[in-house]
């Protein structure tokens, strides 16, 4: 709590041309983080370039809290032992998985 009042006093102790640098510099920061961000879905033709790994589920490949940098559509038929990632309607989080078999009809 001492923290907090201490950052409350440091704030209210600037001068105005002090704080609306620092505004600015956040403001900066955060235009920066989403224009990578949407430069990142315009290189990668997706909506969600990046996912975290969720789950245990694909041990030895990716642990889970890594970190996928996803590259839009396929360049071919699936084959067993490649990776998908696909949403599913209603879930905001996309699924990671690999195909184990392809049935063929």
């Amino acid at each position: 709590m001492d923290k907090l009042q201490d950052m409350y006093h440091t704030v209210r102790s600037m001068d105005r041309r002090k704080a609306a640098h620092q505004l600015i510099n956040l403001g900066m920061v955060v235009l920066s983080a989403l224009m990578i961000w949407k430069g990142l879905i315009v290189v990668t033709s997706g909506e969600a370039p990046v996912v975290v790994v969720l789950s245990g589920s694909m041990e030895t490949a990716f642990k889970r809290g890594d970190i996928l940098f996803l590259m839009g559509g396929s360049t071919g038929p699936l084959k067993a032992g490649d990776i998908v990632v696909f949403k599913v309607k209603g879930r905001d989080i996309p699924i990671v998985h690999r195909v184990m078999e392809i049935h063929v009809k």
